[in-house]
């Protein structure tokens, strides 16, 4: 950490805190339950209950195969990337001797260079841990439809308790999922952070504004949001 200067250090601590504070605030605070993602998971719950009452259940598993498809996409663009920066890391005199080139606003030294690579590679890691977490979740979520009884025992203590399971280890899947994604978003913070520690801290600001807009202002919300009301 002695490559790290103050404004280095102050920088990553903002970018640790914007990330956190953010996860709290979906996740455990209160305020989660005005969520895009809170709302989201009230319709999974919705959607197994209406699955209870269907015959044919192939559309239910096709919505599953589609989720699970795109969160192996993402796990595999997070190896992509990790493999990057390994990449970038065996790099380090070609990085630094373009950062010489372009002028850059501060002198980067190999031991922060390799220290800013290896924040990314260990950012991604974790996204890849989440993606294939999630990709698992989903996969036991099909197991558990499946698994549901026939329709006509839909007032069955039974069913209740298929439907509460699906739809929980559903809404476990979506939120190790968007733990990932987040991952993702957050990572562009990183790469401000190779320019400059406060492009870095304005970039992450931004970032935390950007998603808790999504999450509790924008139309997307809204929609959500009334159509449980509903």
């Amino acid at each position: 950490m002695n490559q790290l200067s103050t404004l280095d250090l102050a920088a990553l601590s903002w970018f640790i805190l914007m990330w956190g504070g953010f996860s709290l605030i979906v996740d455990t605070s209160p305020l989660r339950k005005k969520s895009l993602s809170y709302h989201m998971n009230q319709h999974r719950l919705r959607w197994m209950q209406a699955l209870a009452e269907r015959e044919m259940r192939m559309v239910d598993t096709a919505i599953i195969t589609g989720l699970q498809n795109g969160t192996a996409f993402f796990a595999s663009t997070s190896l992509l990337a990790i493999g990057a920066g390994f990449a970038l890391l065996n790099s380090t005199d070609l990085a630094l001797q373009i950062s010489y080139d372009l002028n850059l606003p501060v002198e980067v030294s190999r031991g922060l260079w390799e220290v800013k690579v290896l924040a990314l590679i260990t950012l991604y890691i974790y996204a890849f841990f989440k993606f294939g977490w999630a990709y698992r979740l989903f996969n036991y979520t099909s197991i558990l439809i499946g698994a549901f009884p026939p329709p006509d025992k839909i007032e069955s203590i039974e069913m209740s308790e298929a439907i509460h399971q699906a739809s929980e280890a559903n809404s476990l899947a979506g939120r190790h999922f968007n733990r990932g994604l987040r991952a993702f978003f957050f990572s562009l913070g990183l790469f401000a952070w190779f320019i400059h520690p406060l492009l870095f801290i304005g970039t992450t600001t931004y970032i935390a504004l950007v998603l808790t807009r999504r999450q509790f202002l924008s139309r997307s919300s809204k929609l959500a949001s009334r159509l449980v009301e509903e």
